[in-house]
């Protein structure tokens, strides 16, 4: 016995004949989803997320999985005893910590997602950006102003890359297939070398390059807030834009709303920042009427 009563079945009815025209909608559509953040390190969440990417396949939706790996990184450094530093958010990669990178997120990571999926019940097969030269990333470089001399120097931040190109063939090929594809944010440089990608980042420029009809952006907060404290269920470009310039998204929004406007002008019809914590976040955010995170749109 499940102990849910008749009411409890009827909702549940409900609900999936209230999904209906939503799934509709995204059929045989291309969902882009990065995942990571609190979410990733639960469990029980993880388990949810993975069925709920089958659930999408099953219906005729295309999920696309870029998944990131900050802190699973950053213990791995820690039980090595390989110190690591930041620059504006950003983890100084040298020779060793590139490898380690490389082993933890599209060895370790991938690979457990790949099963959580598959446990579902599902196809999935684990990429990183260098397979099929799905990424090809440059360099990324930061600079820093001396407070006391007021000298501006580069800061080389070793292999932290950026997307450069994406060569969507290979993804093509999977997303026409029964496969969920999971891609581990790494990519290759002209020379060949490793880079390291921030995983919000390569997702919107997978999502820009494949047309996706949406870029979902799984986080730790509800979304993007406004002047009145209160998260806001849409937002446009321009709307978007003047909430950076005016200072109402600050710290980590900031890059998160730059993605989001990125993967539109790159192609996307829509991106969403959604708190990834909530059970069945994707789900309640595609196939109910008002979603549960701030959607941004052309206009």
């Amino acid at each position: 016995m499940t102990g849910k009563t008749p009411e409890d079945f009827a909702r549940n009815a409900e609900a999936l004949s209230e999904a209906l025209p939503y799934i509709r909608r995204y059929d045989k559509r291309t969902v882009v989803v990065k995942y990571g953040g609190h979410a990733m390190g639960d469990a029980k969440l993880g388990q949810m997320f993975a069925r709920d990417m089958v659930l999408l396949k099953q219906v005729g939706v295309n999920p696309v999985v870029v998944h990131g790996g900050g802190p699973q990184i950053a213990q791995m450094l820690k039980r090595l005893n390989i110190e690591s530093s930041f620059v504006d958010g950003l983890r100084v990669t040298d020779d060793q910590t590139i490898d380690i990178v490389e082993m933890v997120l599209a060895g370790s990571i991938n690979k457990e997602i790949v099963a959580l999926i598959n446990e579902q019940g599902g196809t999935a097969v684990g990429l990183s950006g260098k397979d099929g030269r799905l990424i090809t990333a440059r360099k990324v470089t930061r600079s820093r102003r001396d407070p006391d001399s007021n000298i501006e120097s580069v800061v080389d931040l070793g292999y932290v890359g950026e997307p450069d190109k994406i060569d969507p063939h290979v993804l093509d090929v999977i997303i026409k297939s029964d496969i969920i594809p999971v891609v581990a944010p790494t990519g290759a440089g002209p020379d060949g070398h490793t880079y390291n990608i921030n995983a919000d980042t390569a997702a919107g420029a997978i999502a820009g390059a494949i047309k996706a009809c949406r870029f979902l952006l799984l986080t730790d907060v509800p979304g993007v807030f406004g002047r009145d404290k209160k998260c806001l269920q849409r937002l446009t470009v321009n709307e978007a834009r003047a909430l950076i310039a005016d200072g109402v998204a600050t710290g980590g929004m900031i890059p998160k709303i730059e993605t989001c406007i990125a993967a539109i002008e790159g192609g996307v019809e829509a991106a969403v920042i959604l708190d990834g914590r909530v059970p069945h976040a994707v789900l309640l955010e595609l196939f109910t009427d008002q979603g549960i995170g701030t959607l941004i749109e052309r206009g």
